[in-house]
């Protein structure tokens, strides 16, 4: 073989994949991995608790059963909340347009009910809201009920 034949060695060494990349990366030691297990699991475990004591917490849920609009100036809503008996609650309910603007807005405080009234206990009660509306209502919703002072 002649040197045309061969290819051109290059001018200067090529360096070394560790030299170009960097050196082998270290991995952690075996107590590390252990200290990130555990710290991993109590993170978990408390997150997993404050879920569960959130959820045990005071709460309040409502259901939209119906409305009217006798008129152009009222919209009356009916719906039913569930809660603890003994608590009093807040619901906002909305009056609205054919395109879906509120017509009327109103809170209505929901207060506690008898504990023996109805098959659970009196948790479910059922309320009408007459809502005032500045122009034709199309329908009438709850749109959220609350525990007033539930965060102190």
């Amino acid at each position: 073989m002649t040197s045309k034949d061969q290819p051109a060695a290059p001018a200067s060494a090529s360096p070394s994949l560790a030299n170009r990349y960097g050196g082998q990366k270290r991995t952690l030691s075996r107590k590390a991995k252990r200290t990130a297990l555990v710290v991993a699991l109590a993170a978990g475990m408390g997150f997993m608790a404050w879920i569960s004591t959130s959820n045990a917490t005071e709460s309040v849920t409502f259901k939209d059963i119906g409305y009217s609009t006798p008129d152009a100036t009222l919209a009356e809503v009916d719906f039913q909340v569930t809660k603890e008996p003994a608590t009093a609650a807040k619901c906002s309910v909305k009056a609205l347009d054919s395109k879906f603007a509120v017509v009327g807005w109103k809170v209505v405080d929901i207060t506690p009910n008898a504990a023996d009234a109805g098959p659970d206990g009196g948790r479910t009660i059922a309320h009408r809201a007459t809502v005032r509306t500045e122009s034709q209502a199309v329908s009438g919703i709850v749109d959220s009920c609350w525990i007033p002072d539930a965060g102190k």
